[in-house]
């Protein structure tokens, strides 16, 4: 792996935490994910499941989790299951974590062979009445693949059927949005990564250039510093593409007088920086565009600063459109007349800025979260305001990473330009 081992501390407060809210005689039993196909032999790669990683650190392929606070004997209360290794495998596919490397990341000491899985689950299982099992239960969930953690539950299912199933979902999103300050580090790694990349790109672009290139440009600095990769497909959006909310072709020359709009994050360690910047492709924003930029750049200082403990996603949200509908009234898309004749379930200010201000943010770029609970001092969320004027072309988001405390959220992504004369001044080199 390229990135710096975590402390196997993180991993064991992280468990502890679950057990706190385990009910007696509960056992949890999580699977990593598959290796996902392509076509003939291929495959995408993997990707580990984020539940597994929070609890064990274990990074690889064909890895299960059983933790069993009430077990009878102490050794079987905490069990990580990993991929046997062989010559062949080592010779085709390379390292694979032996037992001892197991215990080191994860701190779990009863290591054992993912081919023992089914025989030591059996010895476990009946003297426990709950079996808490993983399904995708995020709010944007929608896809239709079957998972590793989908067929898990049927085979427990049908192989235990007098047992009561748990969720754990809920139980894990709820304590993954608050951050540990391992999590914390990892995450401003990530940033700073992005951060580096982002400098190296306000140093190559200028009339001509394509966004595939930029995007070339950020994936090669993110690599030399061992990030994961991208955090997510990146849009490089230059003139009208800005103004299409996922635009990821990246494929199109960018053209003097047209903004850019970049919407990436480098991955580090499995957590995932998310940052949007909007920049001007000949270095200087023209008038109009300097206007626009303004009032992206007061609505996210606003949201930034309302970003506190005790707040609900859904006034926060609001709040921020209220404020948000004074700005494109400035900017003369609208008037105040308008705004008192319109439908109010078709506000006038969802033509212009029509998503949602914040997400949080950890190993998932649009990580666990439950918008019926308020904001807490230790979430890391995003908060990314924009206006997009299809009819001018012109559309510009401005991103940053903000971490909640007792006091005002700390941005996280504070080194990283985003005032017009800083921009200009650094495309100027």
């Amino acid at each position: 792996m390229r990135y710096k081992p975590f402390p196997s501390e993180l991993f064991q407060h992280n468990r502890k935490k679950l057990i706190a809210e385990l009910p007696p005689k509960s056992i949890v039993i999580i699977s990593s994910n598959d290796i996902m196909p392509t076509n003939a032999d291929g495959s995408m790669g993997f990707k580990q499941q984020t539940d597994l990683f929070y609890l064990s650190g274990l990074d690889q392929e064909e890895t299960l989790l059983v933790i069993y606070p009430d077990a009878p004997e102490a050794h079987l209360r905490e069990i990580a299951f990993v991929r046997e290794t062989s010559e062949l495998i080592s010779i085709w596919e390379g390292h694979k974590y032996s037992k001892v490397e197991a215990t080191q990341i994860s701190g779990i000491k009863n290591i054992q062979w993912t081919t023992n899985f089914d025989a030591i689950l059996k010895t476990l299982i009946y003297s426990a009445e709950t079996i808490y099992l993983l399904d995708n239960e995020h709010m944007r969930n929608s896809s239709a693949v079957e998972t590793q953690n989908v067929r898990l539950v049927e085979r427990i299912k049908a192989k235990y059927p007098l047992h009561r199933i748990g969720r754990i979902a809920p139980i894990l999103n709820t304590l993954r949005m608050k951050k540990e300050t391992a999590e914390i580090d990892a995450l401003q790694k990530a940033i700073d990564i992005t951060e580096s990349g982002f400098r190296r790109v306000l140093e190559f672009v200028k009339p001509g250039v394509w966004e595939n290139e930029i995007e070339a440009e950020f994936i090669h600095e993110f690599i030399k510093l061992r990030s994961g990769g991208f955090a997510y497909t990146p849009i490089i959006a230059s003139g009208a593409n800005a103004c299409v909310l996922h635009y990821i072709e990246n494929e199109l020359e960018c053209k003097d007088g047209e903004l850019l709009l970049l919407d990436v994050g480098a991955s580090y360690g499995n957590y995932n920086a998310d940052m949007t910047r909007t920049i001007p492709v000949n270095g200087k924003f023209s008038p109009r565009q300097r206007q626009v930029y303004q009032a992206v750049l007061a609505v996210l200082n606003y949201a930034s600063d309302i970003m506190r403990p005790g707040v609900y996603w859904v006034d926060y949200q609001r709040s921020v459109e209220v404020f948000m509908e004074s700005q494109l009234i400035e900017l003369g898309l609208f008037t105040k007349k308008d705004v008192e004749n319109q439908d109010p379930t078709q506000p006038l200010f969802k033509k212009y800025f029509m998503h949602g201000v914040a997400h949080h943010l950890g190993l998932d770029v649009h990580d666990v979260w439950d918008k019926y609970k308020p904001f807490e001092a230790g979430m890391v969320l995003t908060c990314e305001p924009g206006i997009y004027i299809r009819e001018e072309g012109i559309g510009i988001r401005l991103e940053n990473n903000l971490l909640i405390t007792n006091g005002p959220a700390i941005n996280l992504m504070a080194n990283i330009p985003i005032e017009i004369d800083e921009i200009e001044s650094l495309m100027a080199r």
